[in-house]
């Protein structure tokens, strides 16, 4: 057998997770024939097929599944020696890699990527953003450095920092300004808009209407809060949304916004990384960067509202 090359798994993980040569090479930036040579010279090199391709779908082979774990774990490794070496420069971070919560991130992000940029100048700031169970695998895989995601999160292999916690807010049509938010119970017999599947934010606010077993009919679902604020101002229904996410999503909606009683629907945002990763001292460091960004912008947003109070009075 030849010597395998990283620069190999690497373009046979992309592969794997793909399943498809053209995604893949636009993936790891290289041409989908590159790709497709170094996917072949690895397969001579084994000795064996690692991928079965038809003509208009490509399989892994059960050989193929089983190197894929394996491969993982040595990117997931090699990646971890990257980080050791990270950790014991003079400065804290030269990159980080880190994932957010869609139903966080449009809100959080500007004032965060600022005061990452001003604690750490140098820092070459990568971003994900998608849903929590691609976040967790990612982070699992060494393929981000850290996430921001709704605790808690039931993985033994990470450690948790604790940000923040706010409030869920109903978002009515403009006609009920004024009025008090409806109870749990009265909820769940109004036409209830919620985000698509896999938001964690979804699961949450179902559990505080207690609608777990709620009739699909009953709900009406978007895939961001944006479309579900401007479906509430058309006079669809009603939604929760986090309260980071009330100034900028109801600004171009005629739409209402009233806090519950007690107990207030809520969540616990946090950061979360690998219990291994060499960089947990500058990961701890940076959740207290993110801590501060998200008390800056909880400020900022009550001077706003104090300020617009005041108007509203003169």
């Amino acid at each position: 057998m030849n010597k395998l090359t990283l620069k190999q798994l690497r373009y046979f993980d992309a592969l794997a997770r793909h399943g498809h040569f053209g995604r893949a090479a636009a993936a790891c930036a290289i041409s989908q024939p590159a790709l497709s040579e170094q996917i072949k010279e690895l397969e001579e090199s084994l000795g064996a097929a690692l991928f079965e391709r038809g003509a208009r779908q490509l399989g892994i082979t059960s050989f193929g599944e089983e190197f894929a774990l394996r491969v993982r774990d040595i990117l997931r490794s090699v990646d971890e020696l990257e980080g050791l070496a990270r950790a014991s420069r003079e400065r804290p971070l030269g990159r980080l890699r880190i994932g957010v919560i869609p139903t966080v991130a449009p809100y959080l992000l500007p004032s965060l990527i600022h005061g990452l940029a001003r604690t750490y100048a140098d820092l070459d700031i990568n971003v994900r953003e998608t849903l929590t169970p691609r976040l967790i695998q990612e982070l699992a895989e060494g393929r981000l450095d850290a996430a921001i995601v709704a605790l808690p999160v039931s993985e033994p292999s990470f450690a948790a920092a604790q940000l923040f916690t706010e409030e869920f807010l109903l978002v009515g049509p403009g006609e009920f300004e004024g009025e008090p938010a409806p109870s749990p119970k009265a909820l769940r017999g109004m036409k209830l808009l919620l985000l698509e599947e896999g938001h964690c934010f979804r699961d949450q606010a179902l559990s505080f209407c207690d609608m777990h077993s709620a009739r699909p009919r009953e709900t009406l679902d978007a895939s961001s809060l944006s479309t579900l604020v401007q479906m509430v101002g058309a006079g669809i229904g009603v939604t929760l949304i986090p309260e980071m996410a009330v100034a900028v999503e109801t600004r171009s909606a005629s739409v209402s916004v009233a806090r519950f009683d007690n107990p207030k629907p809520s969540r616990t945002i946090g950061m979360i990384w690998r219990k291994t990763s060499p960089l947990t001292k500058q990961l701890l460091q940076i959740s207290e960067v993110v801590r501060q960004s998200a008390d800056a912008l909880r400020e900022r947003r009550d001077a706003i509202s104090t300020r617009f109070r005041r108007l509203a009075v003169n």
